[in-house]
């Protein structure tokens, strides 16, 4: 029996869900995705194989010209070595092209905007990380969004019986 694994919603094949950050379209109005690489050492890679990450607290930030990723906990691998072993929450640097830094820090110093992982996936063997780009909601902004949720799986309900009963 073939073994099966998560995939996000519409992934191509190839992609492998790591972990995802439920949170962020909550509680931030994304306005841009932006996918990256993460640079890792070995018993890092061998410990997301098994899922053991958390997006939680996570953010992105831009330093010196490179986009770093911090608040990501990832467990050590329980077989790693003293040596081989990694800090489980140090910061990781993003792999993006220096237009896409140059970009992004100009959005983040001029709009105020955000930056926080949504997703974290293997595609084609590479660990990468999707990033979000917005501004973060207020209470009532979350109240809101729930609201138009809710009207919108009411309506498509309704519409829903109204075909069942015309057909």
């Amino acid at each position: 029996m073939a073994k099966t694994s998560k995939k996000a919603k519409g992934a191509p094949p190839g992609t492998k869900l790591i972990a995802s950050n439920k949170a962020a379209r909550r509680n931030y109005d994304i306005d841009d995705v932006i996918e990256a690489g993460v640079v890792l050492m070995g018993s890092e890679v061998k410990a997301m194989r098994e899922a053991q990450v958390q997006l939680g607290d996570a953010f992105a930030r831009v330093r010196n010209g490179e986009v770093w990723l911090e608040g990501v906990h990832v467990a050590p691998y329980a077989f790693a070595t003293s040596w081989g072993a990694h800090d489980p929450t140090r910061a990781r640097k993003l792999l993006l092209h220096r237009d896409e830094i140059r970009k992004l820090k100009a959005r983040v110093d001029q709009e105020r905007v955000s930056v926080v992982p949504m997703s974290l996936y293997f595609r084609d063997g590479r660990v990468k990380v999707e990033l979000g780009v917005g501004k973060g909601r207020t209470k009532e902004d979350k109240r809101h969004a729930i609201a138009a949720r809710d009207a919108a799986r009411d309506v498509e309900r309704e519409l829903g019986r109204q075909r069942k009963h015309a057909g």
